[in-house]
């Protein structure tokens, strides 16, 4: 991580107001990877954004992550901590694609990358006049939760934070028994967009089957849901999913944490805190910004409170 300071991170919260789930995603992978250039990002496989993301979160609020999910059953909400330690776990480097054999099919892909992801996701909102949504499961929120990060403040997010990875990811990375491949006709779409980007080579009966000609329709059930199964294996932080029993009706309730869209919203808490913050000492101490951003939290939280008694 390079120089994120809270001057730095403010910047980063304003130009992403302009933009939504993946224009924000785009701006803080940046930060996570300030030597790399915006192509060489997209290029990357989700997961790989995904453990980054992690890892930018870790620096700046701490491993502590909490979370808010509804019972999917009845309705109760759920709070519990997740250790961002344990997400976020890279992919394997590999020589070459992965290989699938069922039947008389045999396909090799590669994982997808974040342009993968986004390009099917577009596809599927051009086809529907609409943009692509999570489907499948319920998304997770945050409710708070900052640790001993470089901010060192707890940022006290509330409200959801929706998964917007979008029904390409849903269907293709988080196919669980084959539930997302019909869960509907807009996921099954997407997940065949994104499985169309991906194909290296397909044999049927031992003959190739032009991959960049292939309906990927015509793919068996059991193939495509294989194939979903291997890309997770090979890159579990692509989705993170959570199964959450309820304590009050202890039914199970699957959930998708969308790292992006909850470091996001922890980053919008904090920076318009900051800015109350600026607005008070400034009219206190008439210092400005930069002096004001150049304090230490613990600094800055004993003048404010030196103001409170004034």
């Amino acid at each position: 991580m390079g120089n994120t300071g809270p001057a730095e991170l403010l910047a980063i919260w304003e130009a992403g107001l302009a933009h939504h789930g993946p224009g924000r995603a785009l701006l803080l992978h940046r930060a996570a990877r300030p030597e790399s250039a915006a192509d060489e990002l997209l290029s990357l496989p989700v997961g790989e954004r995904e453990a980054d993301l992690y890892a930018l979160r870790r620096a700046l609020f701490g491993e502590r992550m909490q979370i808010r999910a509804e019972c999917g059953a009845c309705g109760e909400a759920m709070e519990f901590d997740l250790d961002a330690g344990d997400l976020g776990v890279r992919p394997r480097e590999r020589d070459g694609p992965l290989r699938v054999e069922e039947g008389e099919w045999t396909v090799e892909f590669r994982l997808p990358t974040v342009a993968d992801l986004e390009a099917a996701a577009h596809a599927v909102a051009g086809a529907d006049g609409r943009a692509a949504s999570g489907v499948g499961g319920r998304a997770a929120s945050g409710v708070g939760g900052a640790g001993d990060g470089l901010l060192g403040e707890d940022v006290g997010v509330h409200g959801p934070v929706a998964a917007e990875r979008g029904e390409a990811a849903e269907a293709f990375m988080a196919a669980e028994g084959g539930d997302a491949a019909v869960a509907s006709t807009a996921a099954a779409r997407a997940r065949r967009a994104l499985l169309a980007r991906c194909l290296v080579s397909v044999h049927r009966a031992g003959q190739p089957v032009p991959a960049d000609r292939l309906p990927v329709a015509e793919l068996p059930e059991p193939v495509q849901r294989k194939l979903a199964e291997a890309a997770e294996r090979a890159d579990p932080a692509a989705d993170v999913t959570l199964n959450v029993a309820c304590p009050e009706c202890g039914e199970a309730t699957r959930a998708e944490l969308d790292i992006a869209s909850y470091l996001w919203a922890e980053l919008d808490h904090w920076a318009r805190d900051l800015l109350l913050d600026v607005h008070l000492l400034a009219t206190a101490y008439g210092w400005s910004e930069p002096q004001i951003l150049a304090l230490s939290p613990l600094r800055r939280r004993y003048y404010l409170e030196l103001c409170a008694d004034g």
